[in-house]
């Protein structure tokens, strides 16, 4: 076939996240979940590290922000995204990315709204705190409303919220805070802690007209990056047509099956093995 006769490579996803060298998470987890679902993936990193900073020794940082509108932009003129069926945004590098990337999807949804839009607003975490420039917390709340749906974890909830999240009915009112826009679900992980079975950990599903609540084992290993492997996980069956409840089922089903295997493994990162069909 001549050159003249060959066409674009089309993506069915283009996911924006972090990338490490060493270690399973951001795009490093979250490409090879979404292909291992038969999706061709556009992997556009907003951080390039050797590993996680818990780690004693780290390398690399935010990619620079002509580089990061570059990369998105090239896809365009590439004729990439003629079919294009999700945006996944994970870990972003800065404020200044958040805004690129808030104008690059506004651009894609005047083309085509049907395009869905999954963001884990990456911010911290209930042990640790905030582990990322302040100023995402307001950079999140600029951009959110352009999102299908959000996967926060209960404290970035309450941060981008601003209300309190202890309990499962605070969960949920501060999750239905966030349906504005184009917004239609949040899915909260390690939602209201205290209220926790023994053993167990809570997933709240939440839309403007009910809320579900999913149990699932907590287990003792807590390898980073499980939070990027849910939400591929997530965005996956989603786009193979389940709806948001089954979809979070099934991705704390899948991360429950990851953790159990690098547990048994011995291992310090997540092991990737062959996902469901």
């Amino acid at each position: 076939m001549v050159a003249s006769q060959t066409r674009p490579m089309q993506v069915d996803v283009v996911s924006v996240q972090s990338q490490v060298v060493y270690g399973q998470v951001g795009n490093t987890i979250a490409v090879p979940t979404l292909q291992a679902m038969g999706l061709r993936v556009a992997a556009v990193p907003t951080v390039v590290l050797s590993n996680t900073p818990h780690h004693p020794t780290i390398h690399g940082g935010p990619v620079p922000i002509d580089w990061f509108a570059g990369y998105l932009d090239d896809l365009r003129a590439r004729g990439a995204l003629g079919r294009l069926r999700a945006v996944v945004v994970g870990y972003l590098g800065g404020p200044a990315q958040a805004d690129v990337l808030a104008r690059w999807i506004r651009d894609l949804l005047d083309v085509d709204p049907g395009i869905r839009v999954c963001v884990d607003p990456v911010i911290g975490d209930e042990d640790v705190g905030i582990y990322v420039d302040p100023a995402m917390v307001e950079a999140h709340r600029a951009c959110l409303p352009l999102a299908d749906g959000l996967v926060p974890n209960g404290f970035e909830l309450g941060l981008l919220s601003g209300r309190p999240v202890a309990g499962i009915d605070q969960v949920a009112e501060a999750a239905r805070s966030l349906l504005v826009g184009r917004t239609r679900w949040v899915v909260v992980t390690s939602a209201a802690p205290a209220t926790w079975p023994e053993g167990r950990m809570q997933v709240a599903v939440v839309t403007r007209d009910a809320l579900e609540l999913i149990h699932h084992r907590r287990l003792d290993t807590t390898p980073k990056g499980t939070g990027d492997l849910f939400s591929a996980t997530l965005a996956g069956h989603l786009l193979a047509g389940r709806g948001v409840a089954d979809a979070a089922r099934m991705a704390c089903d899948r991360v429950v099956e990851v953790l159990e295997a690098t547990a048994a493994a011995g291992s310090a990162e997540m092991l990737v093995f062959p996902g469901p069909d």
